[in-house]
C-alpha cells in the first residue's frame, strides 16, 4: 500500500488535519523537479556549459526546509497540548480509583452481607461473594487481601470526585521519571472482594457498582487513547522519511539524514524519552485496569485492552473504509446516467448498502404485474439469448455425417460466439466447454473404430486434456514473473537499461520500447506496461500538456509490448496455446532464434513510424530515468540464478528430454524454488492469473474435443481443397492475414483458441506437411494485432493512461487506428517473409 494512503487508512479520523501531509509534499517535489527541469531547458538554450550547474539556479532544499518545518511544528504542537490533555485524564483517573479503593475498603470484611449473594463476571470487573464465607474470592479463587478503614465519605461524595473535571499537570521536569518511582502503595491496588449489582436492590452497593463500570470504561478509552497518540508519533516520523527520501531521489539531494539528525529526531514528539514516558503512562492504565477488573493479572489485563483496542481499530477503520467506498460509489452512479424508463425500481436487500442494491422493472403481463431483474433488459441479455437460439437451431439442423461432428460443431460455434462477444467472462465460457463435452457426447475413443464415448468414459478423457505440462509451465511463468517483479529485480534491470538512455528523444524511445519488448518475455506482456509506464512517470511529470512525445513514448510501449508477446513461449497465452499444438513442441533456443530477430525488426519498424508520424524531438527536455542504485540482495541474487537455470533448461529442454521429458517438468523448479523458501506466499499464488489458466485449460480442452469428435478432420479436408495447388507460403499469408484480422477485434488468446487447431490440422493434411511452421507463424501474428485499444491488454493499459495535470487521457482511439493499423501491417510484413525464412532455416 502506497504510504498516502496508508497514512490516510490509519490516522485518527478526528486527528486527521495534524498529520504530515504528504500528499502536499510530493506536489511540492515534482512542481520543484519541473521547476529544476525547465530551468535546466533554458541554460541549455542559452549556454550550454550552464547545465551542469541548474541545480544552483533554484534553491529547492530551501523551499522544501521551509514546507517541512511548517509540517513539524503543526505535528508537535498538537502533539503537546494532546499529550498534556490524556496525561491529565491519567492522572485524574489514578486518583478517582485510588478513592474508589478507599470507598469500598468497609465492605472488604464480607460478615455485615452475610447469606447476600451478589453476582459478578471477571471480564466486566463482577466477583462472587459466597454466603456464609469469611474473606471475599475473586472469581479465579485468589484470595482478596483485607483493605484499611472505612471510606472518607459517602456514595453521593465518592460519586462527586468520579464526576469532577482533571487536575492541573504538574509543573515537575523530572515528573517522567518520578511518578513510577513513587512508593508501591501509590501505583499497586490491592485485591480484595469487588463489589458487584445487589440483587436485594442495596442503593449505594449500586451505586459503588456502577462507579466500578465507569472507571473500567474510562480505562480502556484512555489505553486506546494513548496507544493512538504513539501511533500519531511513529506514523508521522515516517511520513517525514518517506518525503525525504522522495525528495532526495527525485532531486539528487542528500536533504534527508542531516534534516532527520538535526530537525527531526530533537522534536519532542519524537524523542525516545517522550516515547518511554508515553508507554510509561500505558503501563499504569494496564496496571491499574488489571487491580480493578482482572484480579492483579498485568498479562491478561495486557491482552483485554488489546482486544478492546484492536476492536476500536477496527470498527474506526471500517467506518472510514465504508464512507471511502460510498464515496467512490456515487461518483460512479453519477456516471451511470438513468435507467430503463421511470418504471425502474431501485431495491435494497439489507438496509441502505448500496453495494446490496438491486434493479428491477415492473413487467406488465396477462396474469397481472411481476418484478423482474432490470439487467433481462439489457444489450448483453438480447445477446446472450440470441447466441443461445443459435446453439439450439445448430444441434437441431444436421450439417456433418455423425452426431457428435454435429454436436461438436453447434459447440464450437456457441464458445466462439460467447468469446468474442465477452457476454460473460472468457473463463467461465472456458469452463463450459467440458460441461457441454460430457452432455452432448461428443468425444470420441482414440482407437478404431473410433467409437462415441459414454459419458464416464468422455469425463475422464475431456479433464485429462485440461491439465497438460503445458499449463504447468504457464504456471512456472507466472512463479518467475511473480518473483521478478515482487522483489524488483525487473524494474531494477529496466532502469539500468533506461539511464544509460540520455535525453535525446528518439533514443529515450527506442530504449523504451526495446526494455518493454524485453520485460514482456520474463514476466508477460500483461504486466510489462504497467512497470513501463510506473518507470516513465518522473518523465511524463515533466512534459508539457498534449505533448506530442508523451503520447509517442506511450504508445510506443504499448506497441512493443505487444511485440514482446511473441518473444517467448511464456510471453503470452497464445504462445501456450501454440505450443500445445506443435508436435513435437519446439525447444526454447529454436523460438527464440525465430522470435527474436522478428520482434527486433518489428520495433524498429514501428519505432521509425512513430517518429515519422508524431515528431516527437520538437521542443521536447526529457528527465533522464534513475538507475536503482541499492546492491543486490542475497535473496535477489537467489531469484536470480533460479531463473537463468530454468530458462537455460527451458532453452535446452530437447536435448534433457530424457532426464526431464517435457518443458512442464522444468517449470516445477521455480514453483519449488520460490514457494518452499517463502520468497512467494500463499498470497502470491493465489493472485496468479488463474482466469488465464482456466481460459488456457478450456481452449485445449476444445482443441481435444473437435479433434477427437472428427470435426477438425473434416474442416481441415475442406480447406486443405480450397487451398490445394497454392504453395505453403501462400497459406501461411492468407492464415496470418485472417487472423490479423480476427485478432484485432478480439482477444489474442481467443483467436488463439479457436484458428491453431485449424491451422495444425490443415498444415499437418498438405501435400507437403508444414504442421508446426503454420502455427508458429499463426501465433506470431495474434501477439501482432493491435490496431484497436482493445486489440491487447498493453493497448488497453495504454488508452487508460491520464495526465495528472490535466487529468485527460494522452491517447485516444484516433491514435491507435492511425499508428496501430500501420504498425500490425509492418509486423505482418515481418512475419510473412524474415519470419518466414527463419522457420524454414529453423527446420520447420
Amino acid at each position: 500500500m502506497k504510504f498516502s494512503h496508508s497514512i490516510q487508512f490509519n490516522a485518527v479520523p478526528d486527528w486527521s488535519s495534524y498529520y504530515i501531509a504528504y500528499s502536499n509534499l510530493k506536489k511540492l517535489i515534482y512542481t520543484l523537479e519541473k521547476k529544476v527541469v525547465q530551468s535546466g531547458a533554458k541554460a541549455n538554450a542559452t549556454d550550454p556549459e550552464r547545465s551542469a550547474l541548474l541545480s544552483d539556479n533554484v534553491d529547492t532544499d530551501a523551499v522544501f526546509r521551509r514546507a517541512l518545518d511548517a509540517e513539524l511544528e503543526k505535528i508537535t504542537g498538537f502533539y503537546e497540548k494532546k499529550e498534556d490533555e490524556l496525561l491529565k485524564e491519567v492522572q485524574q483517573l489514578l486518583k478517582d480509583v485510588e478513592e474508589y479503593e478507599m470507598s469500598t475498603a468497609e465492605f472488604a470484611d464480607p460478615n455485615p452481607y452475610k447469606g447476600r449473594q451478589l453476582r459478578s463476571s471477571a471480564s466486566s470487573g463482577f466477583e462472587r461473594w459466597g454466603a456464609g464465607t469469611d474473606v471475599g474470592r475473586t472469581e479465579d479463587g485468589d484470595d482478596s487481601d483485607d483493605d484499611d478503614d472505612g471510606p472518607d465519605g459517602g456514595a453521593d461524595g465518592a460519586n462527586d470526585r468520579l464526576l469532577r473535571g482533571g487536575s492541573q499537570r504538574s509543573a515537575n521536569p523530572n515528573m517522567h521519571a518520578s511518578v513510577l518511582s513513587e512508593a508501591p502503595s501509590d501505583m499497586t491496588f490491592r485485591r480484595r472482594a469487588s463489589l458487584a449489582y445487589s440483587e436485594d436492590g442495596d442503593p449505594y452497593m449500586n451505586v459503588i457498582y456502577d462507579k466500578r463500570i465507569t472507571l473500567k470504561k474510562r480505562a480502556i478509552s484512555l489505553f486506546v487513547a494513548l496507544r493512538e497518540l504513539k501511533s500519531y508519533s511513529q506514523l508521522n516520523r515516517t511520513g517525514f522519511s518517506k518525503a525525504l527520501k522522495k525528495y532526495d531521489k527525485i532531486l539528487q539531494r542528500n536533504l534527508k539524514v542531516p534534516y532527520i539528525e538535526n530537525k527531526v529526531a530533537p522534536a519532542y514528539c519524537f524523542q525516545e524519552s517522550t516515547i518511554k514516558y508515553l508507554d510509561e503512562n500505558i503501563n499504569k492504565i494496564t496496571l491499574m485496569y488489571a487491580n480493578l477488573v482482572t484480579g492483579g493479572d498485568f498479562e491478561e489485563a495486557k491482552k483485554e485492552l488489546r482486544l478492546h483496542l484492536r476492536e476500536h481499530v477496527v470498527w474506526e477503520r471500517n467506518t472510514v473504509w465504508r464512507d471511502m467506498i460510498g464515496i467512490e460509489r456515487k461518483a460512479n452512479a453519477a456516471h451511470m446516467g438513468p435507467l430503463v424508463g421511470s418504471s425502474v425500481e431501485k431495491r435494497r436487500l439489507h438496509g441502505d448498502d448500496p453495494s446490496t442494491t438491486v434493479y428491477t422493472k415492473q413487467l406488465w403481463t396477462p396474469m397481472g404485474h411481476c418484478t423482474v431483474p432490470i439487467w433481462l433488459f439489457s444489450s448483453s441479455f438480447f445477446i446472450l439469448a440470441t447466441i443461445g437460439i443459435v446453439f439450439s437451431v445448430l444441434l437441431k439442423v444436421n450439417i456433418f455425417d455423425t452426431p457428435e461432428q454435429n454436436n461438436c460443431f453447434a459447440m464450437l460455434v456457441f464458445v466462439s460466439l460467447l468469446w468474442a462477444t465477452e457476454v460473460i467472462p472468457l473463463f467461465v465460457t472456458s469452463l463450459l466447454i467440458p460441461f457441454l463435452v460430457v452432455l452432448l457426447r461428443i468425444v470420441r475413443a482414440d482407437e478404431k473404430p473410433h467409437e462415441r464415448l459414454e459419458t464416464k468414459a468422455a469425463t475422464k478423457y475431456i479433464f485429462s486434456a485440461m491439465w497438460t505440462p503445458v499449463i504447468m509451465l504457464l504456471l512456472g511463468g507466472f512463479a518467475v514473473a511473480a518473483a521478478l517483479s515482487k522483489y524488483g529485480i525487473a524494474k531494477r534491470m529496466a532502469t539500468f537499461v533506461l539511464s544509460r538512455a540520455g535525453t535525446r528523444p528518439r533514443t529515450v524511445l527506442v530504449t523504451n520500447m526495446f526494455v518493454a519488448m524485453f520485460a514482456s518475455m520474463w514476466i508477460s506482456n500483461v504486466a510489462a506496461p504497467v512497470l513501463c509506464f510506473s518507470i516513465i512517470q518522473p518523465l511524463l511529470r515533466n512534459l508539457p500538456a498534449n505533448s506530442p512525445f508523451s503520447q509517442a513514448l506511450i504508445l510506443g510501449i504499448a506497441l512493443a509490448s505487444n511485440i514482446g508477446g511473441m518473444a517467448s513461449p511464456i510471453a503470452s497465452p497464445q504462445n501456450i496455446i501454440a505450443l500445445e499444438n506443435m508436435h513435437p513442441a519446439p525447444s526454447w533456443g529454436a523460438w527464440f532464434f525465430i522470435s527474436i530477430p522478428v520482434c527486433i525488426i518489428s520495433i524498429l519498424l514501428i519505432w521509425v513510424l512513430l517518429l515519422i508520424t508524431f515528431n516527437p524531438g520538437k521542443n521536447t527536455t526529457i528527465v533522464p530515468i534513475r538507475a536503482v542504485k541499492d546492491p543486490f540482495s542475497a535473496v535477489e541474487i537467489y531469484i536470480t540464478a533460479v531463473t537463468l537455470v530454468t530458462i537455460a533448461l527451458w532453452c535446452a529442454s530437447h536435448s534433457l528430454e530424457h532426464v526431464f521429458g517435457d518443458m512442464g517438468v522444468i517449470a516445477i523448479i521455480p514453483l519449488v524454488a520460490f514457494f518452499g523458501t517463502g520468497i512467494l506466499t500463499k498470497e502470491d499464488f493465489n493472485n496468479f492469473l488463474w482466469t488465464i489458466i482456466i481460459l488456457a485449460a478450456g481452449g485445449l480442452s476444445l482443441g481435444k474435443a473437435v479433434n477427437s469428435s472428427g470435426l477438425l478432420h473434416t474442416i481441415a479436408g475442406h480447406i486443405k481443397v480450397m487451398v490445394e495447388g497454392h504453395s505453403l507460403y501462400t497459406v501461411l499469408v492468407v492464415f496470418c492475414l485472417m487472423i490479423l484480422v480476427i485478432a484485432t477485434f478480439i482477444s489474442h488468446t481467443v483467436a488463439a483458441l479457436i484458428i491453431l487447431p485449424i491451422v495444425m490440422r490443415v498444415g499437418a493434411a498438405m501435400e507437403e506437411p508444414h504442421p508446426n511452421l503454420l502455427v508458429m507463424g499463426a501465433a506470431l501474428m495474434c501477439s501482432a494485432a493491435m490496431g484497436l485499444p482493445t486489440s491487447g491488454f498493453p493497448n488497453m493499459t495504454a488508452i487508460m493512461m491520464e495526465d495528472q495535470q490535466t487529468g485527460e487521457r494522452y491517447l485516444s482511439v484516433k491514435h491507435f487506428i492511425s499508428r496501430g493499423v500501420p504498425s500490425s501491417v509492418l509486423a505482418f510484413g515481418v512475419v510473412v517473409t524474415v519470419g518466414y525464412g527463419l522457420m524454414k532455416v529453423a527446420g520447420f
